[in-house]
């Protein structure tokens, strides 16, 4: 292919769709932020194709090389073969938990995908794709290799932090080089490294810069701005080589001459992944999906690469220009990136384990995968970042979930049992408020559909919710339990009506909802269904037979999201335990210095607020001496219940002079520690001692 202008000006429609979604690093499980930036959405719009009955592929993987990878396995004393082992199956189980439906899920250690990348790279460097440059690295003497970034560590020239990373500074978070750091030092070894002059092999991003600019900026306005935005921040910038290969011994060997101990780079060989996966699926399913060059070469097929906005550029920028490179590929006609997703208003991260791990939530809450699709569905990141929380969580299973959607079905189905023997009643002749329910039903259902079209699912899933309002709706105001007293043949219209309005709900949540969309159609024995009946209102025919009705979904209560947020309590206490770093120890001082103090413990009588302060209180001590003491200590904001201190015994400063704080004059200083999460703790005799003892 040497035309790659943008397929939509020469083709108004598509015969398939392939949907790649990111493939997650194996070095750790997935947590919410991946799903609600990438698989959750991804699944969605397969889902959504697949009811329409359109040829779809959708494609994942895991990602297997790489530097954390390494550093995971030699911390653990384990091969790097075992961690993605390990990771791989875990992230695989947890998304079938999930219903993330891939046609495959493969990874990139797999032979064919190691046979692919290989292939790729060859045949771009037989085309003089790539260039050659050396350059100067760090090199571990001892170890007898060289060290990437995240192998050198050293301090901080910025915050003067011991243990930064050569590519970044976990304490204050600046990005670095390698020979930014002060005393460096091999992660590997301990010794300290020299410079060493390396080869490698470099995509000339620079040399695409031109038809990258047309491509995306003039032919591809109709991407999200956030995705269009960051495309056009890179080429306005100007685009530099980046290197393929490095020097790492896990990895897909560079297959060329001269390359020994230098492996693809893993953003090179990753993205290839979904080529491998392809070919691997038609390898097992050729009936199905016919031969693997169709979905990625044919220009029939269309590529929706499902991202978060971290990959922008690898996927917009630099795996185009490697397909553009090779010249026979399709490029992507849509990247509908999404930003982040925090927890707790908090960025998620994966180091500090700040983060709701999904297979640890299949356990937790065992028949909620539908809630937390739903969740996250309504908290997608689509234009900005947005916020996870539990409370949230609990409050639109309740109240929307469970009092909306599960209220309107469970009435439907129950009032049909109690009537009509749970047989569909008979519709007679319809109302005008009748059809005009029912044509709000169908334009809500245009409006799903298009939003789903164009990559907007929060909106979709709220106007599928808005179904399930109108259902609410219209039983609420035909109120046929009180009808069904004096009017029969009207009630068994109303609930005709409502049935078929329950049965469309099961197609339009099937894309969001899988699991309970089942469900409820299993309730109704409905069947197959598919997106072309959705707006049919004869999907039930009278006196079909329907199940006894079970809750869709169940309320949660309190304890269900306390337990959850004391999880994460406990793991931001570990965080802050992980990161505390001591002060540094102040010069040194002499006995004699020291001794003045006159340091002794007293018994807190009473304990106020200082008013008009937030951070002082009030201390009433018994030092003792018979008379009391008073002593103004700024720890308020550590103990927000003052009278709870009292009875307490603290350590106090007896002979520093008087002072007035707020009006309020202090005789002495109460001692107290800095914990690792910033708050005041009071020192305290380890057992209770005669007030006005001393302290030596």
């Amino acid at each position: 292919m040497g035309d790659y202008t943008h397929k939509s000006q020469k083709m108004k429609s598509f015969k398939r769709t392939l949907i790649t979604s990111a493939l997650p690093y194996a070095n750790g499980p997935v947590h919410i932020g991946h799903l609600a930036g990438v698989y959750v959405p991804a699944d969605i719009y397969a889902r959504y194709l697949r009811l329409k009955g359109e040829e779809v592929m959708f494609v994942g993987g895991s990602d297997e090389h790489g530097v954390p990878i390494t550093i995971k396995a030699r911390k653990e004393g384990v091969t790097p073969q075992d961690i993605v082992d390990r990771y791989h199956g875990i992230i695989k189980k947890s998304f079938e938990g999930l219903g993330i439906s891939f046609d495959v899920y493969s990874r990139t250690t797999s032979k064919t995908h190691h046979q692919v990348a290989a292939d790729y790279f060859k045949k771009l460097y037989e085309k003089g794709e790539f260039i050659e440059k050396t350059s100067m690295q760090y090199y571990d003497e001892e170890a007898q290799q060289f060290l990437a970034d995240r192998y050198i560590t050293g301090e901080c020239p910025h915050c003067h932090a011991e243990g930064a990373y050569g590519d970044q500074c976990e304490k204050c978070g600046t990005s670095l080089q390698p020979t930014d750091l002060i005393n460096p030092k091999s992660a590997i070894s301990g010794s300290k490294p020299v410079m060493r002059e390396t080869k490698h092999w470099y995509l000339p991003l620079d040399k695409h810069e031109a038809w990258l600019r047309e491509w995306i900026l003039e032919n591809h306005k109709e991407w999200k701005t956030n995705v269009y935005g960051q495309c056009k921040s890179w080429l306005d910038l100007g685009l530099q080589p980046r290197a393929v290969s490095r020097d790492l011994n896990w990895g897909i060997p560079v297959p060329v001459e001269g390359a020994e101990g230098k492996v693809l780079y893993v953003w090179f060989d990753a993205p290839i992944g979904y080529i491998s996966n392809t070919i691997d699926l038609c390898n097992e399913q050729p009936e199905k999906f016919g031969n693997w060059e169709t979905w990625w070469k044919d220009e029939s097929t269309r590529m929706i690469h499902f991202i978060g906005k971290d990959n922008i550029v690898f996927h917009c920028i630099v795996f185009p220009s490697m397909l553009k490179a090779d010249g026979s590929y399709n490029l992507p006609d849509n990247v509908p990136a999404n930003e982040f997703l925090n927890l707790e208003g908090n960025k998620i991260s994966t180091s500090k384990n700040w983060a709701v791990w999904l297979h640890e939530f299949l356990e937790d809450m065992p028949g909620q995968q539908d809630v937390l699709r739903y969740v996250l569905t309504a908290n997608a990141p689509e234009t900005k970042d947005n916020d996870f929380t539990w409370k949230d969580y609990q409050t639109r299973n309740n109240s929307e979930l469970v009092a909306i959607y599960g209220n309107f079905v469970n009435r439907a189905l129950v009032l049909t049992h109690k009537y009509f023997e749970g047989k569909v009643p008979a519709r007679g002749e319809m109302t005008d408020y009748d059809k005009e329910t029912l044509a709000e039903f169908a334009k809500t259902i245009e409006s799903i559909a298009a939003n789903i079209d164009n990559f907007r699912f929060r909106e979709a899933q709220r106007e599928a919710m808005n179904l399930a309002r109108i259902g609410n709706k219209y039983l609420a105001d035909m109120e046929p339990w009180k009808l069904a007293k004096t009017d029969m043949e009207r009630t068994a219209t109303i609930m005709n009506i409502a049935l078929q309005i329950a049965a469309n709900l099961s197609i339009a949540f099937e894309p969001f909802l899988p699991f309970s969309s089942k469900k409820l159609r299993d309730m109704l024995h409905l069947g197959d269904i598919d997106w072309t009946m959705l707006g049919d209102f004869d999907l039930m025919a009278t006196g079909a037979e329907i199940a006894q009705p079970e809750l869709l979904f169940n309320k949660i209560e309190d304890d269900l999201i306390n337990f959850q947020l004391q999880k994460l309590e406990e793991k931001k206490k570990a965080n802050e335990l992980a990161a505390f770093q001591p002060d540094p120890i102040k010069a040194n001082t002499t006995f004699e210095e020291w001794e003045k103090n006159d340091i002794r413990v007293a018994t807190v009588k009473a304990c106020i607020k200082v008013p008009k302060a937030d951070k002082l209180l009030q201390f009433t001590l018994d030092d003792g001496t018979g008379t009391d003491r008073t002593i103004v200590s700024g720890i308020a904001q550590s103990y927000p219940n003052p009278e709870e201190l009292v009875g307490m015994q603290v350590l106090f400063i007896a002979n520093f002079p008087p002072r007035k704080l707020k009006g309020v004059e202090s005789q002495g200083m109460i001692l107290s520690a800095v914990d690792a999460d910033g708050k005041l703790v009071l020192v305290t005799p380890s057992k209770p001692v005669h007030a006005g003892v001393t302290v030596g």
